[in-house]
């Protein structure tokens, strides 16, 4: 398959080991004069920009847009529906390349294109609910969050808290490791709309996350 990926410069080395050399691979630039040209040879495409817009050119191919901060619910709002079948999926730096594609629906009658999409592809997947941030962003951001207000107190330090963490819980990172990783500036974001949809105390960013996005710094690891 052709995989034609928009805005997807940050990821394209997981986009290549999840998907593999089996298919073949157009990362364009969001500003590329040919895109709509480039479109038209592509069997899937991925929209990862901020503010994705592919579907404005109404393509009949299987279309996926990175879900994390805005649900497909939110992005087709009063607009007409695509012609083809339309998913959103977790494309945070880190949480890509998976075992499982985390994927959701804007039209439940899409689901059995998505097996078969995936199947063709060759990855496994899981169906998640249509909200901000889907499941795993959710978690992981907030641990991050979490994180920052114990580094905030002072009652660890930032080796402290990523070793706790990776001996305690056996996860791959520690929060200020996959912090970096993912971008700050990313998990900030995630976790403004997070607190815009929700309204729920855990998702309320860290006065120290967002120093340190304003500031377009990353953690001393």
């Amino acid at each position: 398959m052709h995989l034609f990926i928009v805005g997807g410069e940050t990821v394209e080395a997981e986009f290549r080991r999840k998907f593999g050399e089996a298919h073949s691979y157009d990362f364009c630039l969001a500003e590329a004069p040919d895109l709509t040209a480039r479109l038209a040879a592509a069997d899937v495409l991925f929209d990862l920009r901020d503010w994705p817009e592919l579907h404005y050119e109404q393509p009949r191919q299987p279309l996926f847009y990175d879900t994390t901060a805005r649900s497909l619910a939110q992005l087709f709002h009063d607009e007409e529906p695509p012609f083809g079948p339309v998913f959103g999926l977790c494309a945070l730096p880190t949480l890509l390349d998976r075992p499982l594609l985390e994927v959701t629906l804007h039209n439940a009658a899409d689901e059995t294109a998505l097996a078969t999409l995936c199947a063709s592809l060759g990855t496994d997947y899981r169906l998640v609910a249509d909200r901000v941030g889907l499941v795993t962003p959710r978690i992981v951001c907030m641990i991050i969050n979490e994180a920052c207000y114990t580094l905030q107190e002072g009652t660890a330090s930032v080796q402290d808290i990523d070793l706790g963490m990776k001996l305690g819980t056996n996860y791959p990172r520690g929060p200020f490791e996959w912090a970096n990783a993912i971008g700050v500036a990313r998990v900030y974001e995630t976790l403004e709309c997070l607190y815009q949809d929700t309204h729920e105390e855990r998702y309320k960013v860290c006065p120290l996350l967002k120093t340190m996005y304003l500031r377009g710094e990353s953690f001393a690891l």
